[in-house]
């Protein structure tokens, strides 16, 4: 039987590269996105140029980092900051999922953009690509807590691709970066920093290496 989730309130998903600003990876813009949208801004390049169209490849050190923390249940701030560091060279898209504030359960305004993104994910493109998804806070409350609910925000889109569209635990990678990294520094407390963001690290065929 399928597990319904509890879709109760609003907030943000993007993708990982969009809101961490690394260097010139420019990020499909935000919006309501076809599940061929995501397709076409996620399909991991072939060449190895640094232009915001064509991304690099993973390096044998990436690709080695990458196999050992998808298998890892509990990432470390280690961890987290080599993935995002690998992110910054992976192909991304910006999309809208809405949490409310202080929540990690996902509104019934979320499902939609999320099925386009489950649909993406399973198609021939990109099925067996390995997906990290980051969440995210704004700055108030501590912390210990910000962090404690990124993770649990992150972890309900992960269950959610699991459950609803049978996506393999190990091609996805959950990791909580808290209020460390706000996508509007101007405004800390804003609610576009409250987001998970999701960005493909690798392509069927490097992840089966």
């Amino acid at each position: 039987m399928t597990r319904r989730f509890p879709f109760s309130t609003t907030l943000g998903l993007a993708l990982l590269a969009g809101a961490f600003t690394f260097g010139t990876m420019d990020p499909v813009l935000a919006g309501e996105l076809s599940a061929r949208q995501i397709v076409d801004g996620l399909k991991a390049p072939k060449t190895r140029s640094l232009s915001v169209q064509e991304r690099p490849s993973l390096s044998a050190d990436d690709l080695a980092t990458l196999n050992r923390i998808r298998r890892t249940r509990s990432l470390s701030s280690g961890d987290r900051a080599q993935m995002a560091e690998i992110a910054g060279k992976r192909p991304s898209v910006d999309l809208q999922i809405y949490f409310d504030f202080d929540s990690a359960e996902l509104s019934a305004k979320a499902e939609p953009q999320l099925n386009n993104l489950g649909q993406a994910l399973t198609s021939p493109e990109l099925v067996g690509s390995v997906i990290m998804l980051g969440g995210h806070t704004d700055a108030k409350g501590s912390d210990a807590y910000n962090q404690s609910l990124s993770e649990r925000r992150a972890e309900t889109v992960k269950r959610f691709l699991i459950e609803r569209y049978k996506i393999p635990a190990e091609n996805l990678v959950a990791a909580g970066y808290g209020e460390s990294r706000l996508k509007n520094k101007a405004a800390p407390d804003a609610a576009e920093n409250r987001r998970v963001e999701i960005i493909n690290m690798a392509a069927r065929e490097q992840a089966a290496r």
